[in-house]
Formats: C-alpha cells, sequence, structure tokens
C-alpha cells in the first residue's frame, strides 16, 4: 500500500533535496526561500531572547521546523 502523505514517505530526504537545490539555484524567486528565512528568523529572536536556547540553535531550528512545513506540502 502506498497511502503514505507527501513529506512521510521514503523520498522525503530526496524532497528536502530538491526544495534546497531549487532554493539555492532561484534565490529569492523560490517559493519557499522567504518563508524559510522568516522561520530562521524568528528562531534566532527566540534563540536570542530564550536563556537555554542560543542564536544559532534557534535559528536552525525556526529555518528547519519552515523547511519540514514547506515539504510537508
Amino acid at each position: 500500500m502506498n497511502d503514505q502523505n507527501p513529506g512521510q514517505g521514503p523520498d522525503w530526504v530526496e524532497d528536502v533535496k530538491v526544495e534546497v537545490t531549487g532554493m539555492a539555484k532561484e534565490g529569492f524567486n523560490h517559493p519557499s526561500t522567504a518563508p524559510v528565512l522568516t522561520g530562521a528568523a524568528v528562531g534566532a529572536v527566540a534563540g536570542w531572547l530564550l536563556p537555554i536556547v542560543s542564536l544559532p540553535i534557534g535559528l536552525i531550528a525556526g529555518a528547519g521546523f519552515m523547511l519540514y512545513q514547506r515539504i510537508k506540502k
């Protein structure tokens, strides 16, 4: 049976690779670039404000979360 949701099957690594490659090639013209950068900025601010989370970890977590949201769709 192949009733898996997009972004949750064995091809999710390929989906991430395609998305990141597209963002690298197209820059701000790619539809995922702005949301991922916004997520990175929000994560960085959260990392700066919260004492347990550092700025780089917040930035990576925010960007990763938004990339996951884009691929999940």
